[in-house]
């Protein structure tokens, strides 16, 4: 498919669908209509006007009327015309010519009245695809009518008033230019007192003795007959002997306060105010609100005449023009409305179809007042055209869907209001034709290695062929890195490289078929001098040699060349041009030079230069080397805005020659003082071509540079000044900045003086919001590097533009910088907050990311807040809760948090954050760590001990981390010697913190080692030393992991042992179960059981008897009974109570007992006595009596049912359906007398001929019944079900096939 621009010319577009979305998807690819001759023939397309004349036309009525007429068509259009809204036979008249093959007509009126061919013509294009039609010229002629014979009395005047001569010329077509001369038609002299207003009259501020004269004259020029006609002289005479006074200004012209005017968009606005008063008053203008500086705005005639070129909406407003003299001010306000003719957004654009493909054909306008569109095709308004499924319109934009072929068709598109119309054609042309390749094939391209390469696959097809690429037939080609396969089908290589080279293959597909093309891509080497000629110092009389050897593809032939000073060689023999050398034989004086080696191929060229310097054979002193002389003798030609040239005299170089000279430039207006560095040229050269700045007050200075330094600067030059313009470039380092919420902060690095260009610097900052259809905003800021934009959204992007502008006009169009508003405090919280514990120190917290629209700044993560509420051994929560805090960055749902403490009930809650700060938190979530090892027992005390035993106190770990489960005590003799005795270990249950050990040796050290544990395992050891001997003394408990003694025993204070610690030699007994009794109810089984023991974990387990299924189990630990409930019942079970210790293999349990649960009889309920159903039943048969008896006393009285009737009165809105509480039919009721059998009944409408119509039985209700299958059987009983029905109405579907009226505004089709 396709679309065209403005001029016809046909972009084909890729697109198929019904659906409009979709179709607007598919034209991002465009492909235009070739224009080789041999694709175009036999390609059939609709006409499209190609040239047509203006619309209004005003022909001189010495020459013919032409009015153009040309359109293009395959097959070629033939044309028709019509005048004042009928056709117009151009044959008949003899008068009018039609060019062939063209549509333009020429109107020869010579010898005939020209008035007779006046009128409103309209050309049509037609050929078998389509019409297309122009717009409508009115053809009239140009009038200059007399004046009117009229007597002018003698105007006398005092000095000092105001006078205004009228010229009041006749009205012309087009209207005259108005010019006031003397006599001898010299152009009176207008200045700030005298004027010449719009409408031709003369105004006098206030008159002066020379203005007396009798031959002010105003002649009118009619442009378009070329003729001037005169109005009578006017003689003013100016008296002096009652002379007007000086008084305040007054408005000649506009009357009044305020005036009003209106303008029409695009057209230029010209606002006059001509004030008397003496002396003679000064004007100004002001806009109320704005600032009058715009290229498009000027002064005229002595700023009494405002003028805005191409107005737009902007320059609507409150003008005001004040007149100022000595004496006073006076004001008068002008308010300007502006208005719009239709304009175009985007006119309708040809579009190339293939059969079954979607297309659209839009009409964007835009006016003020809004215009009116009207649609036609083929010359006729759409509404009255042949009806077409395909095409549906929807106020500015025709939708064509699957078209096919034949239904080619122009559409016009008229857009107007009450200041004109806009009229375009655009056709739709179905077209179905396979591929085309028209690149050359076997096309060679060469390229040189590292440049872009581009190879070209121009195709042609409808639908669009797709393209793509192969390399050596083999290799696909794709979009990528290295690669770039444009819309028009050319693959470019970026950076081509040789291993690129070969054979590409482009392949254009379709579904009508396939065409292939071949060409071939070779990278060559590029041509580089790798020895380049050195610079030479020759005695006279000696050879000079320069070297330039050159490295270049082998498939490429170079060509070397010469220049000397950038010129051919001179014509001497002495100079020999060999392969890779110039050798320059006896050498003289004048050789002295730059010499440039060149290499040429057909890709590329490279380039070296060397300099020769000649000096005299005789022997010379010892050279003295110095720093050379300054240039003298600056000089500045060639002197433009931009540039300037400066020429100089090098001074001496002191024997070393000069390298390069420095250019300096001095800028008097913005940094006088300062000298900066401009430019640089070699050493050899004594002029230099200087850019320049607008706006800049230049002095330049030079210096020259050899091996030893650099000269001191020359004089400098005389002072150069350039014109301001309008700045060259823009602020540069562009900031967008949010800050604060509601704010956008923008800065920007100023230029500096000598980038201003101009008076007046500013800054227009300029703004939207990304991604919306906004206009935009502006505001000029001076003399500052930033400004702040307030009231904005919070964090949303907008695009910016900083641009340069002076008094003289505007930058160039800036870069586009995309910045955020300031943010502000997220509003959500994060949701479906989840907690995954993984051990007793690890957990895992999932939770729902916030909506980024809540986020409402830059998602920096989320913080996760939790603490320590309490041990789960622990009812009391702690006092300080010591809050921790992890942050993850990003848009994270999870996060780890490590280092808890085990058997703790923990809570947390998270929160969003941005740059801004925390988000509201989300609600608490609980969750508990399992237990874990515990801590290390607090304190292990000797309490006491003697010859032969020692006794151990210890207290619980500060950390349990679970519940604690008992100790383990380790304890080890130790000898003198440091040497430990074998290992004895002791376990202990919770709640025993002491402990007596006998049979100990005497006079022995003793090394303990006691650790908590849970079912988790054992947690940290402390350790305790002491002697069994009287004299021994405590030592402070050390906590260690694992360790045995490593170090001697410290002596301890004498201890008394404690009479009440029992002497333990062995581990405590197990737990032991005792009578367990059963017992059965409805509720379940209760279980009772006698027990003592230490294990904390008691259960309950039972098994269908005789079943291999697992032992289901109750915990039931601190209880002596417990109820089984959810037994089935008649089913006997197994059970048992066991008890189980984490620390401890051992399962203790009782003996099973067997427990029957008796079975239930059926409680099933019987429906039919229960007292609800069988009154039910009572009402349905009441209800089904009623209904009969009804039915019957209707049938035997001879009622009718005029149901068909009242479904054919379409005007009654709806039927009242039947009610089932009195057993009526709704509003129908039995009939008092048969004469009364064809009166309408409530709710129904009688038809217009008066007569109820019976189509059915008289009895029969179907057509309200909703399957058509009520009925009543022969004895009256009814059997149907029925209910209201509502018919639609029969006219409602004929509204469509009605032409709306159109608002017939177009002057384009009458």
């Amino acid at each position: 498919m396709a679309h065209s621009t403005a001029d016809g010319n046909m972009v084909w577009v890729s697109g198929s669908g019904a659906v409009l979305l979709i179709f607007l998807s598919h034209m991002t690819s465009a492909l235009e209509v070739p224009l080789d001759p041999k694709v175009l023939e036999g390609l059939p397309q609709p006409p499209t006007i190609t040239l047509q004349s203006p619309k209004d036309y005003i022909f001189d009525p010495r020459e013919n009327i032409v009015i153009h007429c040309e359109a293009k068509g395959k097959p070629h259009p033939f044309f028709s015309w019509t005048r004042n809204g009928t056709h117009f036979d151009v044959e008949k008249d003899s008068k009018v010519l039609m060019k062939p093959g063209s549509g333009t007509l020429v109107i020869d009126i010579s010898g005939e009245k020209a008035e007779a061919y006046e009128g409103t013509y309209q050309c049509t294009a037609h050929n078998d695809h389509g019409t297309a039609v122009s717009n409508n010229f009115v053809i009239r002629q140009s009038r200059s009518p007399l004046w009117s014979k009229e007597r002018n009395d003698a105007i006398t005047v005092q000095r000092g008033v105001s006078l205004v001569l009228q010229c009041r010329p006749p009205a012309g077509l087009p209207p005259p230019l108005i010019l006031w001369m003397d006599n001898n038609l010299q152009k009176l002299p207008l200045d700030q007192r005298v004027s010449q207003a719009l409408n031709g009259d003369l105004y006098f501020a206030n008159v002066l003795p020379e203005d007396t004269r009798s031959d002010y004259i105003c002649y009118a020029r009619f442009p378009h007959t070329r003729t001037i006609q005169q109005k009578q002289p006017i003689s003013v005479t100016v008296l002096d002997n009652r002379p007007e006074g000086e008084h305040r200004p007054g408005f000649m012209l506009p009357l009044g306060p305020a005036s009003t005017q209106m303008v029409l968009r695009g057209e230029t606005l010209v606002l006059e105010c001509i004030a008397e008063g003496l002396p003679t008053p000064e004007i100004s203008w002001q806009k109320d609100g704005g600032e009058l500086i715009s290229s498009r705005i000027s002064l005229h005639n002595f700023k009494k005449m405002l003028k805005i070129s191409e107005v737009n909406e902007a320059d609507a407003g409150d003008y005001r023009c004040t007149a100022t003299n000595k004496l006073g001010t006076a004001h008068h306000v002008i308010k300007v409305t502006v208005k719009a003719a239709p304009f175009w957004i985007s006119a309708p654009r040809n579009l190339i179809l293939a059969p079954n493909e979607t297309g659209i054909v839009t009409c964007r306008v835009n006016g003020e007042p809004k215009p009116q569109i009207s649609w036609f095709v083929n010359g006729v308004p759409i509404a009255n055209a042949p009806e077409d499924k395909s095409r549906k319109v929807e106020d500015d934009t025709v939708i064509l869907s699957s078209v096919q072929s034949g239904s080619s068709a122009v559409y016009q598109c008229n857009a107007s209001n009450e200041f004109g119309y806009l009229m375009a054609n655009a056709f739709v042309s179905v077209l179905a034709e396979p591929p085309r390749v028209l690149t050359p094939p076997n096309q060679v391209y060469q390229v040189i290695t590292n440049n872009p390469a581009l190879l070209h696959c121009s195709s042609f097809g409808s639908p669009l062929p797709t393209i793509t690429w192969f390399k050596d037939s083999q290799t696909s080609v794709k979009d990528g890195d290295q690669y770039v396969i444009h819309e028009n089908g050319t693959l470019e290589i970026h950076v081509a490289q040789p291993l690129n080279s070969g054979k590409y293959t482009c392949i254009a597909t379709n579904n009508l078929g396939i065409k292939e093309n071949h060409v071939f891509l070779e990278v060559k080497e590029p041509t580089r001098i790798l020895k380049q000629p050195e610079y030479k110092v020759v005695q006279r009389g000696m050879s000079a040699v320069f070297e330039c050897k050159v490295k270049h593809d082998h498939s490429l032939v170079p060509t070397m060349t010469w220049l000397k000073d950038n010129a051919e060689l001179p014509e001497d023999g002495r100079f020999a041009v060999e392969t890779d050398r110039l050798n320059i034989k006896d050498v003289t004086s004048e050789d002295e030079g730059t010499y440039t080696c060149i290499v040429n191929t057909t890709l590329d060229r490279d380039s070296a230069s060397a300099m020769l310097t000649v000096v005299e054979a005789t022997p010379t002193p010892a050279i003295v080397y110095e720093k050379p002389d300054p240039p003298t003798d600056l000089e500045l030609t060639d002197q433009t805005d931009r540039s300037v040239q400066l020429t100089w005299i090098p001074g001496d170089d002191h024997n070393s020659p000069t390298q390069k000279f420095l250019i300096q430039y001095e800028d008097l207006l913005h940094q006088p003082g300062t000298w900066n560095n401009l430019t640089d040229v070699v050493g050899t050269s004594t002029t230099a071509q200087l850019n320049l700045s607008p706006f800049v007050y230049y002095s330049f200075r030079v210096l020259a540079l050899n091996h030893v330094g650099y000269s001191d600067p020359s004089q400098p030059s005389r002072q150069y000044r350039t014109n301001p313009a309008a700045p060259d470039e823009n602020p540069s380092d562009v900031q967008v900045v949010g800050t604060e919420p509601g704010s956008l902060v923008i800065s920007w690095t100023q230029l500096t003086g000598l980038q201003s260009n101009g008076p007046g610097l500013e800054y227009k900052v300029q703004w939207r919001q990304k991604d919306t259809d906004t206009d935009w905003s502006s505001q000029n800021v001076a003399n500052d590097s930033k400004f702040i934009m307030t009231g904005t959204p919070t964090f949303v992007p907008f695009e910016i533009k900083v641009q340069a502008i002076n008094d003289y006009g505007s930058g160039p169009e800036p870069e586009l910088v995309v910045g955020y508003s300031g943010e502000d405090l997220p509003l959500s919280a994060p949701e479906s907050i989840q907690v995954m514990v993984n051990n007793g120190t690890l957990a895992e917290v999932h939770w729902e990311p916030v909506s980024p629209n809540s986020v409402r700044g830059k998602l920096q993560g989320y913080k996760v807040f939790y603490w320590r509420e309490r041990g789960l051994h622990e009812t009391e929560e702690e006092k300080d809760h010591k809050e921790q805090v992890l942050m993850f960055s990003g848009n994270r749902s999870e996060g780890r948090l490590p280092g808890l403490q085990p058997y703790s009930l923990y809570k947390l809650f998270i929160k969003v954050f941005n740059s801004k700060g925390d988000g509201p938190p989300s609600p608490n979530k609980t969750f508990e760590t399992p237990e874990g090892v515990p801590g290390s027992p607090s304190f292990l005390n000797i309490v006491s001990s003697s010859l032969d035993s020692i006794t151990l106190e210890w207290g619980p770990p500060k950390n349990s981390n679970g519940r604690l489960a008992g100790y383990t005590l380790k304890y080890q003799a130790v000898n003198n010697t440091n040497e430990v005795g074998p290992a004895k270990y002791m376990n202990f249950l919770a709640n025993e913190t002491r402990i007596t050990l006998g049979n100990l040796n005497a006079s022995m050290l003793y090394k303990f080692y006691l650790s908590a544990k849970t079912i988790k395992g054992s947690g940290h050891i402390i350790t305790e030393e002491g002697f069994t001997v009287m004299d021994t003394a405590r030592t402070q408990p050390t906590v260690e992991t694992g360790k045995g003694p490593t170090e001697p025993p410290h002596p301890t204070s004498p201890i008394t042992q404690s009479p009440n610690s029992p002497l333990h030699k062995a581990p405590p007994v197990g737990p032991v179960f005792g009578t367990v009794n059963t017992s059965v109810s409805e509720e379940g089984a209760v279980i009772s059981w006698e027990y003592s023991g230490h294990h904390k974990n008691i259960y309950v387990e039972y098994i269908v008897e005789n079943s291999k299924e697992d032992w289901k189990k109750e915990l039931v630990n601190g209880s002596h009974s417990h109820m089984i409930k959810g037994l089935k019942p008649g089913t006997s079970y197994r059970v048992r109570v066991v008890a189980r210790d984490p620390t401890d293999a051992t399962i203790h349990s009782t003996d099973e007992v067997l427990v029957t649960v008796p079975a239930v009889p059926s409680r099933q309920v019987d429906i039919a006595t229960q007292g609800w159903f069988i009154g039910l039943m009572c009402a349905i048969a009441l209800l089904i009596l009623v209904l009969l008896i009804v039915c019957f006393i209707k049938r035997n009285k001879g009622g009718k049912y005029p149901v068909k009737e009242k479904e054919e009165a379409h005007q009654d809105p709806e039927i009242q359906p039947m009610k089932e509480d009195d057993g009526t039919f709704g509003e129908y009721r039995s009939m008092e007398s048969d004469t009364e059998d064809h009166k309408p009944l409530k709710g129904s409408r009688t038809p217009s001929n008066g007569t109820v119509r019976r189509d059915e039985s008289d009895d029969s209700l179907v057509d309200y019944g909703e399957g058509g299958d009520g009925q009543f059987n022969e004895d009256g009983s009814f059997i149907g079900q029925y209910s209201g029905k509502k018919e639609k109405d029969t006219h409602e579907g004929n509204e469509s096939s009605e032409a709306p009226s159109p608002v017939n505004a177009m002057n384009s089709f009458v």
